[in-house]
């Protein structure tokens, strides 16, 4: 009788625990991906927003429903003129043709609230891509819709439903991202001792963007440097002054370079195994660097001046360039200078006489050539660096 009281507490204890796990479950949420959830009619909707004179457009939505409870998610809001969301910009971007057109943009942000402050000046810059304005065809109003896409851990992207807004946007001229370039540190650059805060010309030596290269979006391509190496020589590549963050060093050296070492193990610091002069190409789309010696020897001189229509075309006296982590026992054929000119203007590279001067008909960005063309000079205000072994000059533009 004893056993079977026992038997049948059992049951009962387990019926319990049965039910109480199932109880459980019913009260654990189960996370599900909605089909949608609701981007709000901004107010302003019927009214035309002026992108010129606006800064921002603001938009905001609902967390879409995932089950009943708050979850984290990440949303990006995308743009069109037509409706039509089969290219995107990211799309049209990768495309090595340079045909592709998109009907749709991608705002660069993301958001980890329900609500965006999108800068109306790209709005501007996305439609006149998308729809093709030309300086003597911009519209009055253009409709411009709108959705956003949500994305939480464990569950699909959700896509909003589609808002219509209605712009007034206006013309400028879309260019291509500038250059970005990169420098070099190390105890044989600048002022040798491997300080990224010294600045450049001081510490840091930059590389310049070859002349017809093709850059993209971002600025990366192709980029070029020739100077003095001295034997035990050793230095790397940094992108941003100030910070070691971004590098390229040893690893990334083309195989078939000759003439480098690589040195301090883990470090991939570039050594330089005798004294001589270099040739540097980087490419930062590829990640990878070319260092190859050049045969002979070359003029090191101790003025660069830049003498113009500006100045009567003296030579002696035509803003003198600053010359670029010059040392003891080195050499130096970089220069800067950072000028301005009110008005367009004609000049050239000059050491300081006519005897060797360089001239182009390229600009910003061109190789001069002893004897060379004047080199036609846009009104602006530049960093101008140059090379005399190249013979590479860029107009760096500063505002």
């Amino acid at each position: 009788m004893k056993n079977i009281f026992k038997y049948s507490m059992l049951l009962v204890a387990a019926t319990m625990m049965l039910a109480s796990c199932s109880d459980d479950r019913d009260s654990n949420p189960t996370l599900k991906t909605p089909d949608s959830f609701v981007l709000n009619t901004p107010a302003y909707a019927s009214q035309a927003i002026d992108l010129y004179n606006s800064e921002t457009v603001n938009l905001t939505w609902s967390q879409p429903d995932y089950g009943g409870f708050p979850v984290a998610a990440s949303y990006t809001v995308e743009l069109s003129g037509t409706n039509d969301w089969t290219i995107s910009n990211v799309e049209a971007n990768a495309d090595e043709s340079g045909e592709m057109v998109p009907t749709y943009y991608i705002v660069e942000n993301s958001y980890p609230t329900c609500e965006a402050s999108i800068d109306a000046k790209d709005i501007n810059k996305a439609l006149i891509v998308m729809m093709g304005y030309t300086e003597n065809n911009v519209p009055a109003t253009q409709k411009l819709y709108a959705r956003v896409k949500a994305n939480a851990v464990g569950a699909n992207e959700v896509v909003s439903n589609v808002v219509e807004l209605l712009v007034s946007p206006f013309y400028i001229e879309l260019k291509p991202a500038d250059p970005v370039l990169w420098y070099m540190v190390g105890n044989c650059i600048g002022s040798s001792d491997w300080n990224v805060n010294d600045g450049v010309g001081v510490g840091l030596i930059p590389l310049l963007p070859e002349p017809g290269a093709d850059f993209d979006k971002d600025g990366n391509g192709s980029l070029v440097y020739a100077g003095y190496f001295p034997e035990g020589g050793q230095f790397k590549f940094i992108r941003d002054p100030g910070s070691w963050n971004t590098q390229m060093n040893f690893e990334n050296i083309d195989e078939n370079t000759a003439g480098v070492t690589d040195e301090d193990g883990d470090n991939h610091n570039i050594g330089i195994p005798e004294d001589g002069y270099y040739k540097i190409t980087m490419n930062t789309v590829k990640n990878t660097i070319s260092i190859v010696k050049l045969d002979g020897t070359y003029t090191e001189h101790t003025t660069i001046t830049m003498p113009g229509g500006y100045n009567d075309w003296n030579a002696a006296e035509g803003n003198p360039m600053t010359a670029m982590g010059k040392r003891e026992n080195t050499q130096t054929h970089d220069w800067y200078l950072d000028v301005t000119y009110s008005e367009n203007t004609e000049l050239k590279f000059a050491n300081g006489s006519w005897d060797v001067n360089w001239g182009a008909t390229d600009f910003p960005l061109g190789i001069g050539t002893n004897g060379g063309p004047n080199i036609p000079v846009k009104a602006g205000t530049y960093r101008v660096y140059f090379n005399d072994i190249l013979g590479l000059y860029y107009f760096q533009a500063t505002e």
